[in-house]
Order: structure tokens, then sequence, then C-alpha cells
């Protein structure tokens, strides 16, 4: 017979006090828009990455980005919407352009 253990609850994932937030390509010096891409379910996504290393791996070595502390991502909510933020994601190649997203 097994007995199985209930699991402990889950525990908030870490979020770091900083997050680099990729630039589209529609940002200007006087209106910095950052990149949000529509999910296959019609979500809205914010990228964000949790190191500059990370971004510049992932996202492009030429990928402009701005320092947002995490307790400012509600004003970014404001004037660009999204529904979930994906951490460090890997932008495939084929969605890249003279080292940027796309």
């Amino acid at each position: 017979m097994t007995i199985f253990e209930p699991l402990p609850p889950a525990q908030p994932p870490m979020v770091p006090p900083v997050l680099y937030l990729p630039l589209s390509v529609q940002s200007t010096p006087q209106e910095q828009a950052v990149e949000i891409r529509e999910l296959k379910d019609g979500r809205r996504a914010l990228l964000a990455y949790t190191a500059l290393d990370r971004l510049l791996d992932l996202a492009g070595e030429r990928q402009p980005w701005i320092l947002l502390r995490t307790e400012e991502l509600a004003q970014i909510k404001k004037s660009q919407p999204y529904d979930v933020v994906i951490f460090d994601l890997d932008i495939p190649a084929s969605y890249r352009r003279d080292g940027a997203i796309a």
C-alpha cells in the first residue's frame, strides 16, 4: 500500500527587485514602448528578463532595453496593457533581426 503525503503549499515565485524589459521596434526616445506579444490563446504577454546578460543572450546582443523596478510594472500595465509576464524567454533566431527582436 502506498501512502501519499500532501504537498506543502506552493511558494510564490521569486521575482527580483528590478527587471530588464526589451523595447519594441516602435519605441522612440520620446515614447518608449516595451515588447508585448500576443499569445496563441489571445492573451498579451510582457517580456521581462531577470538579468542583463540573460536579455542579451536570449533576446539579442543589440536589443534595446530599459531597467525597471518590479513595483513599477503597474505603470507599464496602465499604458501598455498585458495579461501575463514571461520571464527570460529565449527568442528564436527566426524572430530576431540585426541582433534584436524583430
